[in-house]
Protein backbone atom coordinates (compact mmCIF):
# COMPACT_ATOMS: atom_id res chain seq x y z
CA UNK A 1 0.00 0.00 0.00
CA UNK A 2 1.40 3.64 -0.54
CA UNK A 3 1.69 5.36 1.77
CA UNK A 4 0.90 9.36 2.62
CA UNK A 5 3.55 12.20 2.22
CA UNK A 6 2.93 14.06 4.78
CA UNK A 7 3.49 17.86 4.81
CA UNK A 8 3.41 20.70 7.53
CA UNK A 9 1.61 23.98 6.82
CA UNK A 10 3.99 26.57 7.96
CA UNK A 11 1.40 28.51 9.09
CA UNK A 12 0.93 25.39 11.99
CA UNK A 13 3.83 27.23 13.94
CA UNK A 14 1.89 30.28 14.57
CA UNK A 15 1.74 33.49 12.46
CA UNK A 16 3.93 35.58 15.33
CA UNK A 17 6.58 33.04 15.59
CA UNK A 18 6.87 32.55 11.51
CA UNK A 19 7.71 35.95 11.13
CA UNK A 20 9.89 36.22 13.92
CA UNK A 21 12.08 33.24 13.05
CA UNK A 22 11.39 33.34 9.22
CA UNK A 23 9.61 30.73 7.20
CA UNK A 24 13.42 29.31 6.26
CA UNK A 25 14.20 28.53 10.26
CA UNK A 26 11.03 26.04 10.23
CA UNK A 27 11.45 24.37 7.11
CA UNK A 28 14.76 23.54 8.26
CA UNK A 29 12.61 22.46 11.15
CA UNK A 30 10.15 20.27 9.22
CA UNK A 31 12.39 18.22 7.70
CA UNK A 32 14.61 17.55 10.69
CA UNK A 33 10.78 16.25 12.17
CA UNK A 34 11.00 14.12 9.04
CA UNK A 35 7.67 15.87 7.32
CA UNK A 36 8.38 14.97 3.01
CA UNK A 37 6.91 18.86 2.54
CA UNK A 38 6.03 21.74 3.54
CA UNK A 39 3.70 24.65 2.93
CA UNK A 40 4.56 27.85 2.37
CA UNK A 41 2.40 30.47 3.03
CA UNK A 42 2.66 33.90 0.96
CA UNK A 43 0.83 35.49 4.31
CA UNK A 44 4.00 34.43 5.98
CA UNK A 45 6.67 35.94 3.85
CA UNK A 46 9.17 38.84 5.14
CA UNK A 47 9.60 40.61 1.93
CA UNK A 48 12.81 40.26 1.70
CA UNK A 49 14.91 39.81 -2.07
CA UNK A 50 16.95 36.98 -0.78
CA UNK A 51 14.05 35.12 1.49
CA UNK A 52 12.41 33.35 -2.12
CA UNK A 53 16.11 32.63 -3.01
CA UNK A 54 16.96 30.63 0.92
CA UNK A 55 13.59 28.71 0.56
CA UNK A 56 14.26 27.52 -2.50
CA UNK A 57 17.74 26.62 -1.55
CA UNK A 58 16.44 24.47 1.45
CA UNK A 59 13.44 22.85 -0.87
CA UNK A 60 16.07 21.75 -3.50
CA UNK A 61 18.86 20.94 -0.79
CA UNK A 62 16.97 18.58 1.52
CA UNK A 63 14.53 17.29 -1.23
CA UNK A 64 11.56 18.79 0.61
CA UNK A 65 8.24 18.58 -1.19
CA UNK A 66 6.83 22.17 -1.79
CA UNK A 67 3.09 23.78 -2.37
CA UNK A 68 3.01 27.46 -2.26
CA UNK A 69 -0.18 28.77 -0.65
CA UNK A 70 -1.16 32.10 -1.95
CA UNK A 71 -4.34 34.03 -0.27
CA UNK A 72 -4.95 35.93 -3.23
CA UNK A 73 -8.52 35.40 -4.76
CA UNK A 74 -8.42 34.50 -8.25
CA UNK A 75 -11.94 36.44 -9.05
CA UNK A 76 -12.15 39.85 -7.39
CA UNK A 77 -15.43 41.10 -5.74
CA UNK A 78 -16.20 42.62 -9.30
CA UNK A 79 -16.38 38.66 -10.15
CA UNK A 80 -13.27 39.66 -12.56
CA UNK A 81 -10.23 37.09 -13.05
CA UNK A 82 -7.02 38.88 -11.06
CA UNK A 83 -4.49 38.07 -13.51
CA UNK A 84 -2.10 39.95 -11.36
CA UNK A 85 -2.90 37.74 -8.57
CA UNK A 86 -2.23 34.41 -10.26
CA UNK A 87 0.52 35.91 -12.22
CA UNK A 88 2.38 36.81 -9.20
CA UNK A 89 1.51 33.59 -6.84
CA UNK A 90 2.36 31.45 -10.45
CA UNK A 91 5.65 33.66 -10.67
CA UNK A 92 6.68 32.92 -6.82
CA UNK A 93 5.94 29.24 -7.54
CA UNK A 94 8.32 28.86 -9.87
CA UNK A 95 10.78 30.70 -8.71
CA UNK A 96 10.77 28.47 -4.95
CA UNK A 97 10.66 25.40 -6.94
CA UNK A 98 6.94 24.65 -6.05
CA UNK A 99 5.00 22.08 -8.29
CA UNK A 100 1.70 23.38 -6.59
CA UNK A 101 0.35 26.48 -6.28
CA UNK A 102 -2.92 26.54 -3.98
CA UNK A 103 -5.45 29.22 -4.18
CA UNK A 104 -9.32 29.84 -3.57
CA UNK A 105 -11.70 30.82 -5.97
CA UNK A 106 -12.77 34.37 -4.51
CA UNK A 107 -16.05 36.08 -5.84
CA UNK A 108 -16.56 33.62 -9.10
CA UNK A 109 -19.99 34.29 -10.43
CA UNK A 110 -21.96 33.73 -13.41
CA UNK A 111 -20.52 36.61 -14.81
CA UNK A 112 -17.54 34.95 -14.13
CA UNK A 113 -17.07 32.17 -16.70
CA UNK A 114 -16.02 33.56 -19.62
CA UNK A 115 -13.07 34.10 -17.89
CA UNK A 116 -12.72 30.40 -17.58
CA UNK A 117 -10.26 30.86 -20.92
CA UNK A 118 -7.98 33.19 -19.96
CA UNK A 119 -6.86 31.16 -16.60
CA UNK A 120 -6.66 28.11 -18.80
CA UNK A 121 -4.37 29.74 -21.02
CA UNK A 122 -2.18 30.92 -18.66
CA UNK A 123 -2.09 27.68 -16.41
CA UNK A 124 -0.97 26.13 -19.95
CA UNK A 125 1.81 28.71 -20.23
CA UNK A 126 2.92 27.06 -16.52
CA UNK A 127 4.86 24.56 -15.00
CA UNK A 128 2.88 24.56 -12.18
CA UNK A 129 -0.39 22.63 -10.67
CA UNK A 130 -2.78 24.75 -9.15
CA UNK A 131 -5.35 23.80 -6.92
CA UNK A 132 -8.70 25.05 -5.11
CA UNK A 133 -9.03 25.40 -1.36
CA UNK A 134 -12.29 25.39 0.11
CA UNK A 135 -11.17 28.61 2.36
CA UNK A 136 -13.49 29.81 5.02
CA UNK A 137 -15.88 32.33 3.08
CA UNK A 138 -19.31 32.05 2.03
CA UNK A 139 -18.12 33.55 -1.50
CA UNK A 140 -15.66 30.16 -2.15
CA UNK A 141 -16.05 27.71 0.78
CA UNK A 142 -19.68 26.72 0.19
CA UNK A 143 -21.01 23.33 -1.13
CA UNK A 144 -22.65 25.60 -3.71
CA UNK A 145 -20.17 27.49 -4.71
CA UNK A 146 -17.67 25.42 -5.22
CA UNK A 147 -19.81 23.30 -6.99
CA UNK A 148 -21.19 26.06 -9.18
CA UNK A 149 -17.31 26.85 -10.15
CA UNK A 150 -16.86 23.33 -10.81
CA UNK A 151 -19.23 22.45 -13.09
CA UNK A 152 -18.27 26.12 -15.36
CA UNK A 153 -14.77 24.66 -15.28
CA UNK A 154 -15.75 21.39 -15.81
CA UNK A 155 -17.73 22.48 -19.30
CA UNK A 156 -14.85 24.87 -20.57
CA UNK A 157 -12.55 21.93 -19.98
CA UNK A 158 -10.55 23.58 -17.14
CA UNK A 159 -9.46 19.81 -15.24
CA UNK A 160 -9.00 21.28 -11.86
CA UNK A 161 -8.10 19.36 -8.47
CA UNK A 162 -9.02 20.79 -5.02
CA UNK A 163 -7.32 21.31 -1.55
CA UNK A 164 -9.79 19.68 0.38
CA UNK A 165 -9.22 21.44 4.15
CA UNK A 166 -11.41 19.18 6.89
CA UNK A 167 -12.05 21.72 9.01
CA UNK A 168 -12.83 24.65 7.26
CA UNK A 169 -16.12 23.49 6.01
CA UNK A 170 -17.70 24.35 10.21
CA UNK A 171 -16.35 27.70 9.48
CA UNK A 172 -19.07 28.42 6.46
CA UNK A 173 -21.67 25.93 8.32
CA UNK A 174 -21.54 23.18 6.01
CA UNK A 175 -21.19 19.22 6.47
CA UNK A 176 -17.45 17.91 5.77
CA UNK A 177 -18.83 14.41 5.36
CA UNK A 178 -21.78 15.39 2.30
CA UNK A 179 -18.37 17.61 0.80
CA UNK A 180 -15.74 14.64 0.84
CA UNK A 181 -18.75 12.88 -1.09
CA UNK A 182 -19.20 15.86 -3.36
CA UNK A 183 -15.83 16.18 -4.67
CA UNK A 184 -13.66 13.08 -3.07
CA UNK A 185 -12.80 12.49 -7.16
CA UNK A 186 -11.20 15.86 -7.45
CA UNK A 187 -9.01 16.13 -4.46
CA UNK A 188 -5.32 15.86 -4.31
CA UNK A 189 -4.35 17.10 -1.27
CA UNK A 190 -5.91 17.65 1.95
CA UNK A 191 -5.53 19.45 5.01
CA UNK A 192 -5.64 17.70 7.69
CA UNK A 193 -7.20 19.84 10.60
CA UNK A 194 -9.74 18.75 13.35
CA UNK A 195 -12.13 21.02 14.98
CA UNK A 196 -14.30 21.81 18.24
CA UNK A 197 -16.28 24.24 19.49
CA UNK A 198 -15.50 27.45 21.38
CA UNK A 199 -17.91 30.32 22.65
CA UNK A 200 -17.94 32.04 19.29
CA UNK A 201 -15.85 30.50 17.21
CA UNK A 202 -14.37 27.50 15.87
CA UNK A 203 -10.38 26.47 16.36
CA UNK A 204 -7.98 23.78 14.83
CA UNK A 205 -6.84 20.83 16.61
CA UNK A 206 -5.38 17.42 16.14
CA UNK A 207 -7.66 15.06 14.03
CA UNK A 208 -7.77 12.55 16.95
CA UNK A 209 -9.63 15.53 19.29
CA UNK A 210 -12.14 16.65 16.69
CA UNK A 211 -15.69 16.57 17.52
CA UNK A 212 -15.95 15.86 13.57
CA UNK A 213 -16.14 12.60 11.98
CA UNK A 214 -12.74 13.24 10.44
CA UNK A 215 -12.14 8.89 9.93
CA UNK A 216 -15.32 8.56 7.63
CA UNK A 217 -13.82 11.57 5.95
CA UNK A 218 -10.45 10.29 5.30
CA UNK A 219 -11.83 7.36 4.06
CA UNK A 220 -13.90 8.88 1.44
CA UNK A 221 -10.54 10.96 -0.28
CA UNK A 222 -8.59 8.62 -2.61
CA UNK A 223 -5.95 6.64 -0.45
CA UNK A 224 -2.54 7.98 0.04
CA UNK A 225 -3.24 11.51 -1.49
CA UNK A 226 -0.71 14.36 0.21
CA UNK A 227 -1.41 15.22 3.59
CA UNK A 228 -0.90 18.65 5.43
CA UNK A 229 -0.64 19.28 9.55
CA UNK A 230 -2.73 22.50 9.65
CA UNK A 231 -3.44 22.57 13.29
CA UNK A 232 -1.27 24.68 15.98
CA UNK A 233 2.07 23.19 16.80
CA UNK A 234 3.10 24.59 19.98
CA UNK A 235 5.71 23.60 22.96
CA UNK A 236 9.19 23.93 24.57
CA UNK A 237 10.57 21.17 22.29
CA UNK A 238 8.78 22.27 19.21
CA UNK A 239 10.59 19.55 17.08
CA UNK A 240 9.67 17.15 19.43
CA UNK A 241 6.08 18.17 19.19
CA UNK A 242 6.51 18.66 15.07
CA UNK A 243 7.85 15.03 14.76
CA UNK A 244 5.02 13.38 16.97
CA UNK A 245 2.54 15.33 15.22
CA UNK A 246 4.31 13.77 11.40
CA UNK A 247 4.39 10.08 13.14
CA UNK A 248 0.87 10.32 14.39
CA UNK A 249 -0.58 11.48 11.14
CA UNK A 250 1.56 8.50 9.04
CA UNK A 251 -0.17 6.30 11.51
CA UNK A 252 -3.29 7.18 11.07
CA UNK A 253 -3.04 5.31 7.33
CA UNK A 254 -3.13 2.12 9.19
CA UNK A 255 -6.36 3.28 11.29
CA UNK A 256 -8.36 3.98 8.08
Amino acid sequence: MNTRSIFISLSSFGAHEVKRHGQPWYARLCHQAQADGVEIRAELLQGEASECAELAAIVRDTGLRCVYSCPDMLWRADGGLDLEALNRALAYAEALGAPVLKMSIGAFSTGSVASLAALAHRLKASGVTLLIENDQTVAAGTLHALSRFYEAADAAGLDLGMTFDVGNWHWVGECPLQAAGEFSHRVRYVHCKGVLRQPGRWVAVPLQDSIAPWRAIMRAMPRALPAAIEYPLVGEDLLGVTRDAVRSLRELENQL
